[in-house]
């Protein structure tokens, strides 16, 4: 049977229709003794520890088993109806990802409940506009910063209730607030099994289960809705693919079932950790541990071991250039690495490789490639990659080294996997063919003739429906009725179908770069050639109503020095003189030549400036998954963009 007929008929206790809060009790029943969650010490005052939860020594892992966990968010939904949470109330998540941010949101669910998400760098006038257009009538936040941001703006808000994950000093006269723990005592002394099992059974699948807002890149932030039908039909379609199903078995092929491990770390915020690292990882019996924070994954890699992992493009960029770094520390290990990258990318390719490429590679994987896995485990059988563009090359590389990244495509709206490449028969470059269940097909009206006679499949904006796509925006039936044409979502995304089914993502229509001379240039592709440069940390395509393309480029410092040690040349110390280094912009232009020779003429990067501060989530460059903010770049440097046209 061919893999796809296989994922279509497969079902098991996964797979099915049942709300959220139900689905993990469904998990609960049948992995009650498997560990369900990890959790590290040293790194929050939990106000959980000691009383409910085990204190975690610091830098170690602890482990909840699913019973445990059930307890916990039990208590936590008794809680929250005790405190006056009512079927349909929103009631926000204000944190980052962590244990407790699982929990809750398992309770709250429970407690019938709509959960609306604020990301964990949100300003006090972003909290307010978020908690106040769901019309929260409670929030969680993590700890007293947060909580202190949230207070800010209270005046302008209804809340009947705050509770904080972190013990608080300060506030115990105030009723309205409380711990975490003490939400949960306060269950736990309520706790009736048969009135928690009426509120898991009330709640229908149509109903709202989240208000996830999407990032504000093109506007103010929308809240879409998400009902349990929704997620949970993703949760479905996913486990089709990924699940354990017998053709995979007989083959030998890794699944996500009860025996995989993950590492937390995206936004539980986003749409995309909340699905594929929360709602699919604890249906399937998975144990999920939680970073101590982005910088320290290769740490916690390494103790936790995990089997899979999903990430952003971002942070396999930023994993790639630790190793390449701790790699460069000789220049007789810089040229191993370098040998070792050719030949697993050489290896990749090939799909019959002799006798003298498998032995190259046989050696690259015990110079290189086996440390590598070590440094994230050692037991990575596959990586997921989704919210935004990864390079073929930088794929290809991580495929070379045996542990295969299968790029994905989703959005919030379609919460959010829309397609992903299977583990069977993955193609580098693109995004994997549509999940069961997801139907597919382009607008071409959007793209030029030109676009549509190069490409070997139909190219247009991507539509998309199935059971997972959203009903419409909380409160914004102008914006529900411009994303959908009849019963299809509009997507916004330029994509080619090819014939075999598989998606390649070509761009954001709101994205796409129009030139003063009428020529149409994707910036997306661009950039992403940049991703396994040893100089260039970031770049940023523009010329929109221009007449050529050019860049911001934010030098890779380390890499940039290290090229000029190697050529005898000394650097300015400080990183804006370094910028402006004559020999330094120089080299970079190499680099941008090398991107230039794969485009068109149109698409070339004519002019470039060096920029020495990074695009970040913290200087508002970046959205909390990591894409680039086009608007706030382009005025935050917008005396570089004049200089480069005025010349």
């Amino acid at each position: 049977m061919h893999w796809r007929e296989a994922e279509r008929e497969y079902t098991d206790a996964v797979t099915g229709e049942s709300t959220l809060a139900r689905l993990f009790e469904e998990s609960v029943a049948r992995n009650e003794q498997r560990v369900a969650q990890r959790y590290k010490g040293g790194v929050y005052d939990r106000s959980l520890s000691p009383g409910v939860l085990p204190a975690a020594p610091d830098g170690e892992f602890t482990t909840l088993t699913y019973g445990e966990m059930a307890d916990i968010v039990r208590n936590l939904a008794a809680g929250f109806r005790d405190l006056g949470a009512k079927a349909g109330d929103r009631v926000g998540i204000f944190a980052d990802t962590r244990m407790e941010w699982a929990q809750t949101d398992f309770g709250l669910l429970a407690a019938g409940a709509v959960v609306t998400t604020v990301y964990a760098g949100s300003s006090p006038n972003q909290v307010e506009y978020l908690l106040s257009d769901a019309d929260a009538t409670g929030v969680v936040v993590e700890n007293k910063e947060r909580l202190e941001r949230v207070l800010a703006v209270e005046d302008e808000l209804d809340l009947s209730f705050i509770v904080v994950m972190d013990r608080t000093e300060g506030y115990d006269e105030r009723e309205d607030v409380l711990t975490l723990a003490e939400l949960h005592d306060r269950g736990e002394a309520a706790f009736d099994r048969e009135a928690y099992e009426d509120w898991v059974d009330a709640v229908a699948p149509e109903d709202l289960a989240t208000l996830i807002y999407t990032s504000g890149t093109t506007g103010q932030p929308k809240g879409v809705e998400l009902t349990h039908r929704n997620l949970r039909a993703n949760v479905t379609q996913c486990r089709k693919r990924f699940g354990p199903r017998p053709d995979k078995e007989a083959k030998g092929l890794p699944a996500i079932d009860g025996e995989t491990r993950t590492v937390s770390f995206l936004p539980l915020a986003h749409v995309l950790e909340r699905t594929a690292g929360h709602f699919l990882m604890f249906a399937s019996g998975a144990a999920v541990a939680y970073a101590e924070s982005p910088d320290t994954l290769q740490e916690d890699f390494q103790a936790v071991r995990p089997t899979t992992g999903t990430s952003v493009p971002r942070v396999y960029e930023k994993i790639y250039d630790a190793i390449r770094s701790q790699a460069s520390e000789s220049d007789l290990r810089r040229r191993i690495f370098e040998w070792a990258v050719d030949v697993g990318k050489a290896y990749h390719r090939d799909p019959s490789p002799g006798p003298v490429l498998t032995g190259k590679q046989a050696i690259a994987d015990k110079l290189v490639f086996s440390q590598v896995k070590e440094a994230l485990g050692g037991e990575i059988e596959f990586l997921i990659s989704g919210g935004g563009s990864l390079s073929a090359e930088l794929c290809a590389l991580y495929h070379g080294m045996g542990m295969p990244i299968l790029e994905g495509y989703g959005l919030t709206e379609t919460s959010p996997v829309i397609s992903v490449n299977p583990i069977e028969a993955p193609e580098i470059g693109t995004i994997g063919p549509p999940l069961p269940d997801v139907e597919a097909r382009v607008d071409a009206s959007v793209v030029g003739e030109a676009q549509r006679r190069d490409a070997d499949g139909e190219v247009g904006e991507l539509l998309v429906r199935g059971p997972n796509v959203t009903r419409g925006y909380w409160r914004n039936e102008e914006a529900t009725a411009e994303s959908f044409t009849e019963d299809w979502f509009r997507t916004g995304d330029v994509v080619e179908i090819r014939p075999d089914d598989y998606v390649v993502f070509r761009e954001r229509a709101k994205q796409i770069i129009v030139l003063s001379t009428g020529k149409n240039v994707a910036p997306g592709p661009i950039e992403d050639a940049f991703a396994a440069s040893e100089l260039v940390e970031q770049c940023f395509v523009m010329g929109d109503g221009r007449k050529f393309i050019s860049a911001l480029v934010v030098p890779n410092v380390e890499g940039i020095r290290e090229w000029a040690a190697s050529e005898g040349i000394s650097l300015p110390d400080g990183e804006r003189e370094l910028c402006r280094d004559e020999r330094v912009k120089e080299r970079i232009d190499e680099e941008i030549e090398r991107v230039n020779e794969n485009v068109e003429s149109h698409e070339r990067i004519k002019q470039f400036r060096l920029v020495p501060e990074e695009f970040t989530e913290d200087n508002d460059m970046l959205t909390p998954t990591m894409k680039k903010k086009r608007r706030n770049i382009l005025e935050r440097f917008a005396d570089d963009v004049e200089a480069i046209y005025a010349e």
